[in-house]
């Protein structure tokens, strides 16, 4: 019998080491995702939503509209919303099979192989995977302290970027931090970009839950990448709708690597202008509930010796909880919570140098879980400090 063949592989990825228990990461999220009783924590999603957006995917699906492709790049009224949203009127949008999507495609278009990019640690590994694929290197600046206020500066820019580097990461609330930039930070970022002819992807996934949310396009238009999730305010994660929103001569060399041509999913794309078009009607609520989860967690936090948060409060709908105090790994302290029906995320999901540090959490579900959670949580310290 022939031997069957053992390609190397292409790329580099950073690797998910499943909890124990389990060969596969995806095993793991199989079951928790078919765990009804889970308190869901660590992926960052929304769980306060009504009707209004799955009332009109319903639609969509009873009236068989999924029968027929949709327009290739999207409905015209979505893509216009989406700038409506954001305020712009010089800028494309290009929809996108989630935000993720983007950011590789972002990637794909622009980089060149004797490009760097510059990162934050901690910050979303996956934008760092897929430059790997096609720059030279990835510079991940450590920011994991208060003097730079747990995010990417201007300063630390200036300090770590050289005459290759072509694009700069801003996630922006950031994940898992939930630090978030000031006009002035975004008007110095803006202007360091024009003056050295950089890229600036401005990742603004988690805006919504921000207190107050300034957008770098508005200082640097032209050479600002907008990326645009649908998956945590509008709580659509698991229907994979995002977008790239930037200069129509960016999105045109974007749209030359697209491999999706034949559109984003229908039935998202119903949903998404719903969400869009009733978003006044709920947007507050939800940022009201989420605000008064993440106080209950920082009280609890406060009577817990050796843990603090290092962002508070948290412009996401996330938040670190910095366990180092304690002498827990963070790896062991969410098995132990999912044991008890709580899926969080230990720190090395987002981090390599300070993963040991903290466990993020997200608190965009109902309150009732949130109080659950801070019941568990300083029983889980107290009975790890024993081990």
């Amino acid at each position: 019998m022939k031997d069957i063949k053992h390609p190397k592989k292409k790329f580099k990825k950073t690797e998910r080491v499943p909890p124990e228990g389990y060969e596969s990461s995806n095993d793991f999220f199989e079951d928790v995702f078919m765990d009804k009783d889970m308190i869901w924590m660590g992926q960052n999603t929304n769980h306060l939503h009504d009707d209004i957006i799955a009332d009109a995917m319903a639609s969509c699906v009873k009236d068989k509209e999924y029968c027929k492709y949709p327009p290739p790049e999207g409905f015209s009224e979505l893509r216009q919303l989406i700038l409506d949203d954001l305020g712009f009127d010089n800028c494309e949008v290009l929809l996108t099979a989630g935000a993720t999507e983007s950011l590789y495609l972002c990637m794909q278009a622009l980089l060149e192989p004797n490009d760097n990019i510059i990162l934050s640690d901690p910050g979303y590994f996956i934008i760092g995977d897929f430059a790997n694929r096609f720059a030279n290197d990835v510079k991940y600046v450590p920011i994991y302290n208060e003097e730079c206020g747990y995010k990417l500066t201007p300063e630390l820019l200036k300090e770590n970027m050289d005459e290759n580097t072509k694009m700069v990461i801003l996630i922006d609330p950031l994940n898992p931090l939930g630090s978030s930039y000031t006009e002035e930070e975004l008007k110095e970022f803006a202007q360091i970009a024009i003056e050295n002819d950089l890229y600036l992807l401005h990742d603004v996934t988690y805006k919504d839950f921000a207190r107050k949310h300034f957008l770098v396009e508005n200082y640097a238009p032209g050479q600002t990448l907008t990326i645009y999730s649908f998956s945590k305010i509008f709580g659509m994660a698991g229907l994979r709708i995002g977008a790239v929103i930037s200069s129509k001569p960016i999105i045109s060399v974007i749209k030359n690597a697209v491999v999706n041509d034949l559109g984003v999913n229908i039935i998202t794309q119903y949903g998404a202008i719903a969400g869009l078009k009733s978003k006044n009607e709920w947007k507050d609520k939800i940022r009201e509930i989420s605000f008064e989860n993440q106080k209950l967690i920082k009280e609890m936090v406060d009577g817990v010796d050796g843990v603090f948060l290092p962002v508070y409060p948290s412009d996401a709908n996330m938040m670190a909880i910095d366990v180092s105090g304690t002498g827990i790994n963070p790896k062991k302290l969410s098995n132990y919570l999912f044991k008890r029906k709580i899926f969080a995320r230990e720190g090395e999901y987002t981090s390599e140098l300070f993963g040991d540090r903290y466990l993020r959490v997200s608190f965009s579900i109902p309150t009732e879980q949130i109080k659950v959670f801070c019941v568990e949580f300083p029983k889980a310290i107290e009975a790890l400090r024993k081990k």
